[in-house]
């Protein structure tokens, strides 16, 4: 399974033109965000484990995603 910024890296190098320079720099940005999406999956699947050991109580998944990642929907 790819993450998303994994599969967009990947879309991005299939359908844009490389020789340019704003699909390299959308490549780059891209890159850049990889280890602070690997970073952010880390803590939530540790705080995860929290949820379920019961340290985290009264919290949806839902909730708890809307919450972390700073959503709109509450």
């Amino acid at each position: 399974m790819k993450t998303p910024m994994q599969e967009l890296l990947e879309w991005v190098r299939v359908t844009l033109p490389m020789d340019l320079d704003t699909p390299r720099m959308i490549e780059q940005k891209i890159k850049s965000l990889l280890d602070k999406e690997k970073e952010v999956i880390m803590q939530a699947l540790n705080d995860g484990k929290g949820m379920v050991l019961g340290t985290i109580k009264n919290t949806s998944l839902e909730q708890y995603y809307n919450e972390t990642f700073k959503t709109k929907e509450k």
